[in-house]
């Protein structure tokens, strides 16, 4: 009866449970996957061994749908003998870079915003614009946004279209 209660005392304690560890093992998966799509570049930043560096490398030199599939579960593998540390910093890296991919893109939209209202508006968004950025140059804002509608109404090339997007990009970037 000894050996049955060891037994018991055993059976609350058995570490996580099978849903647990199919739950991390994806995760990894989706961590290695991650890893596979990222350029070179992005790949050197990224706090990891040259073996799995190397690793992420050959899958992503394989085209063939199977065998890749195959490399990246490899990868996998070799990423879930890491230590968690390890995992939470690359987990970091790529992260911090989703989170500034974001900030770029909402900037993007702000200066599309703007150009939009000033060609469509004229005056009234020119003025709401200076308001926040008195720094601008006001002459030179009109005249583009009054250049960009008229190029919209002729159906002519968007020159002074895309030199709005430019200054307003540029007035928009500063942190002043």
């Amino acid at each position: 009866m000894h050996e049955e209660d060891e037994f018991n005392e055993d059976a609350g304690d058995s570490g996580p449970s099978r849903s647990e560890e199919r739950r991390e093992a994806l995760a990894v998966l989706e961590l290695a996957k991650r890893l596979v799509e990222q350029p070179e570049a992005r790949l050197q930043q990224i706090p990891m061994d040259e073996d799995l560096r190397d690793l992420v490398r050959a899958a992503q030199r394989i085209t063939a749908q199977i065998a890749h599939k195959r490399q990246v579960q490899f990868l996998a593998k070799h990423l879930r003998r890491e230590e968690p540390e390890a995992l939470d910093a690359i987990r970091a890296a790529l992260d911090h870079d989703k989170s500034d991919h974001r900030r770029e893109a909402q900037a993007l939209h702000q200066v599309e915003y703007w150009r939009d209202r000033l060609v469509a508006e004229g005056d009234p968004a020119l003025t709401e614009l200076l308001d926040k950025h008195p720094a601008a140059d006001r002459q030179h804002l009109r005249q583009l946004a009054r250049n960009a509608a008229q190029e919209k109404l002729k159906n002519k090339p968007p020159h002074a279209f895309r030199e709005l997007f430019r200054e307003l990009r540029d007035l928009l970037s500063d942190p002043q």
